[in-house]
């Protein structure tokens, strides 16, 4: 009996390794990049440890607010700090409580026309998540927010 057992996931394991090269397109006809050798650094940079950089971020003078990405169609609180938006996504801290975030974005989504899923709804201590409907993609509105660990709260507002 233990010989069929093991012929049988024998050919079981054959069978998921032929569909997955059916799945992901065969297995050979791929092309290889061009990768280029990275450039040669100066004799003095070779001691020393070389960091990447990203593109810089621009900061006002009134405390170091962030955009990053462009405009978003959701509102963020009176107070946010730190804020990254993208068309689809804004995130950012606030020192509001997490009792009122809740309040301004079920106010806030409600005047707009949107309804509250209840059933999304979940808060634990000062992590919570909000889901709203109504959207003209289609999508639902997710607001999540987390404990940032200094008093302030990460709020992420995205459709999904």
């Amino acid at each position: 009996m233990k010989k069929y057992s093991v012929l049988f996931a024998v050919v079981a394991l054959v069978l998921a390794s032929l569909a997955c090269q059916t799945v992901l397109g065969g297995g050979t006809n791929f092309e290889v990049p061009d990768i280029q050798p990275m450039p040669e650094l100066p004799e003095e940079a070779e001691d020393s440890e070389v960091i990447p950089t990203v593109p810089p971020v621009t900061t006002d003078d009134s405390g170091g607010d962030v955009t990053i990405g462009g405009q978003s169609e959701f509102p963020v609180t009176s107070d946010a700090f730190n804020v990254i938006t993208t068309p689809d996504l804004v995130t950012f801290q606030t020192n509001m409580s997490t009792d009122d975030v809740l309040k301004f974005y079920r106010d806030e989504f409600a005047g707009q026309g949107y309804e509250e899923d209840a059933s999304m709804a979940i808060t634990f201590g000062k992590t919570f998540t909000l889901a709203f409907n109504g959207h003209s993609s289609g999508k639902v509105i997710y607001v999540v927010g987390a404990d940032a660990g200094d008093g302030s709260l990460y709020v992420t507002i995205t459709l999904g």
